[in-house]
């Protein structure tokens, strides 16, 4: 498979869709991102190509403009001294380089094209692989949530749990009871603690009495 359809394939890909469908959804996962991040790099290495044919292009649509300007400035000079025989032989070396110029124009609209639809492809690929390793993180979060939650219902599910938690609803049953047991006991009885409360809320009460009173007297006189 070219890197080319390669790159559509997987540009035009749905991920949910091929998880859905798989049984081992992460190992899909494991694939498509491997997939993707081998094709990055060729894509990549490809663009890198592209872009160092296009500085060499431009370099040499240079050279030959220069020989088309070289050569016209020639053919001028022989016409000035009439030979018009050099200037023809000049003139037609000018169309030559001429010519050269525009087919490394039609060579630099296809590279420049297809470093255009690179860099493209690579902005989904990198959009579409940070997706799948997302999704990735996901599934791996996911597996071992349901892992656990699988071993505790297998645990709980087991018999020795659930004696255990019977006989621990037992001995809780009993701390209740003497609990209580102590607490009847305490009902109906005053110990100091409650008398010497009883004793400062009344002292708070004569006092907010006391500043009522002085507050009305003021206001009378």
């Amino acid at each position: 498979m070219g890197i080319f359809s390669r790159v559509s394939d997987i540009v035009n890909s749905n991920i949910n869709a091929m998880l859905d469908k798989a049984e081992d959804p992460s190992k899909m996962v494991r694939m498509i991102i491997q997939e993707m991040e081998a094709t990055l790099v060729e894509v990549r290495t490809t663009a890198a190509r592209g872009i160092a044919d296009k500085k060499e292009m431009l370099r040499k649509r240079d050279v030959f403009a220069q020989e088309v300007d070289e050569w016209t400035r020639k053919a001028e000079t022989a016409i000035r001294k009439d030979r018009d025989d050099l200037a023809r032989a000049a003139l037609v070396e000018s169309e030559k380089a001429k010519e050269m110029v525009v087919a490394i124009d039609n060579d630099l609209d296809t590279v420049e094209s297809m470093l255009v639809k690179m860099n493209d492809d690579i902005t989904t690929l990198t959009q579409k692989l940070k997706d799948a390793k997302i999704k990735q993180s996901s599934l791996l979060v996911r597996g071992s949530t349901a892992r656990a939650r699988l071993n505790v219902r297998r645990q709980l599910t087991e018999r020795n749990v659930d004696e255990a938690m019977i006989r621990f609803e037992q001995f809780e049953r009993k701390i209740d009871d003497l609990e209580g047991a102590v607490e009847s006991y305490d009902m109906g009885q005053r110990n100091l603690s409650d008398e010497i409360r009883e004793l400062e809320a009344d002292e708070k009460v004569d006092e907010a009495l006391e500043r009522l009173k002085r507050s009305i007297s003021d206001k009378s006189s």
